[in-house]
């Protein structure tokens, strides 16, 4: 896990709890918020997630040259 993953979950959480307190107490504009910020968050979050997948690739890819080097 990086850290984009890590800060884009707390971002998604955080407006999520932003956007249920804003229609709990009748504030549109903090639901929007809320929500706004939720949206940010998954996008952090995946954006944290394809740089694990191209890490995770590049080191299965290290592992594969490393067995069976190209030849030349």
């Amino acid at each position: 896990m990086n850290k984009d993953q890590v800060k884009g979950k707390i971002k998604e959480v955080a407006g999520e709890v932003q956007e249920h307190t804003g229609k709990m107490v009748g504030n549109a504009e903090q639901q929007a918020k809320g929500h706004a910020r939720e949206f940010e968050g998954k996008a952090q979050k995946a954006y944290g997630d394809v740089k694990e997948d191209i890490k995770d690739t590049a080191k299965e890819i290290r592992k594969d040259l490393e067995r069976d080097p190209p030849k030349p």
